[in-house]
């Protein structure tokens, strides 16, 4: 991937490395001619009010009001834009150049494998960060894996899969105006893949309504690996959540003064989405928890029958298993010995009717 550069102003506007460099170089000698315009001016202006106050007494009064006029000219603030604010999109391959294509200084290794979660690092000369983001079809598969880095001019993203040129192409595509300041990029750039969190939770929710309408319907199979695995995504996306609130008070709390107080607020807005995806996510667990404790309610009434269905059968059939034992053994004199055999059917089949009319009577069949 080659380098990517964005230009913030009014809209972000797509660059070249060579078209940043040329904006760069006519900035500087745009703010090298103000300046020297500045000193001119202000030399002029003195030279104006030395001869004003030589001029009569009489005069003074309006020479005073020109002098004024001459100072108002000479502080007005001058037009050129002051600094140029660039984000650069790159992989791991042209990391050093972009690093300092921005001017940015970063003492450390950078490796995107070895990104687990997000965070926030303050340095002297720059903050840097990663952000670990699970995809939503996906959720305990691969995640998209990114740092940026941020001085007080620039923005440098690393990025090996396109996700983050995918983020600003959708940035870019949208009715708002993204502004021109980093701040406002970045509560922009974390917005936008924060987006359709909220929606995806709803649909865990459906899944789960939908787990427990078969739970009370006795659809009890695969029910158990199915709770599993929505319980795994969102203690998965709970996790996240919980990064994503305290990457956003790190960015607000400004440690280094990397960012204009003015818009720390951008900052704030973004804690407060990834808490309330937070508390979504917990409420979801809290009700996967109520579907698992009906699952194992359903499976403990289920054995319950069975135990009592075998109890029954066991029950029935215990006097059974008295006369065929007292009619198996063998000794003289015993009643019915010649021709017993259809009396003990008789018997068993009395014994079988009187037990099964007993249960019926107390309501236990």
């Amino acid at each position: 991937m080659a380098i990517n550069v964005f230009i913030l102003k009014n809209s972000i506007e797509k660059s070249s490395v060579e078209g940043f460099l040329k904006l760069k170089k006519e900035l500087k000698a745009m703010k090298k001619q103000a300046k020297k315009k500045r000193i001119q001016n202000a030399d002029s202006n003195q030279a104006k009010v030395n001869m004003a106050q030589n001029e009569e007494s009489n005069q003074g009064k309006m020479n005073s009001g020109q002098n004024t006029e001459f100072k108002q000219t000479a502080s007005e603030p001058s037009k050129v834009r002051k600094e140029l604010r660039t984000v650069f999109v790159t992989d791991k391959d042209s990391i050093p150049e972009a690093l300092s294509l921005a001017g940015i200084y970063y003492e450390g290794e950078i490796n995107q494998d070895d990104i687990e979660f997000c965070k926030i690092e303050t340095q002297q000369q720059c903050l840097c960060g990663n952000l670990h983001i699970p995809k939503l079809k996906d959720v305990m598969g691969e995640k998209y894996k990114m740092s940026f880095f941020v001085n007080r001019k620039n923005i440098v993203i690393i990025d090996d899969n396109g996700f983050a040129l995918r983020i600003i192409n959708r940035i870019i595509s949208s009715r708002n105006k993204p502004g021109q300041s980093r701040e406002k990029f970045l509560y922009n750039f974390c917005i936008k893949f924060m987006d359709q969190d909220l929606d995806n939770l709803q649909k865990y929710r459906h899944t789960i309504t939908q787990l427990e309408e078969d739970i009370n319907e006795n659809r009890l199979e695969g029910i158990t690996d199915k709770i599993a695995t929505v319980r795994k995504e969102l203690l998965i996306l709970r996790e996240y959540y919980d990064e994503l609130r305290d990457f956003g008070k790190q960015l607000e709390e400004n440690e280094n003064n990397f960012f204009s107080g003015k818009n720390l607020e951008y900052f704030g807005i973004i804690s407060d989405r990834a808490d309330r995806l937070m508390g979504r996510s917990m409420y979801l667990l809290d009700y996967v928890a109520q579907i698992r404790d009906s699952y194992q309610g359903k499976v403990a009434e289920r054995q319950n029958a069975n135990m009592e269905f075998l109890t029954i059968i066991s029950t029935i059939f215990f006097p059974l298993t008295l006369i065929t034992g007292w009619y198996g053994m063998n000794f003289n004199n015993m009643p019915e010995l010649a021709n017993g055999y259809p009396g003990v059917i008789v018997l068993s089949l009395i014994v079988i009717c009187g037990v099964i009319f007993i249960f019926k009577k107390r309501k236990i069949l």
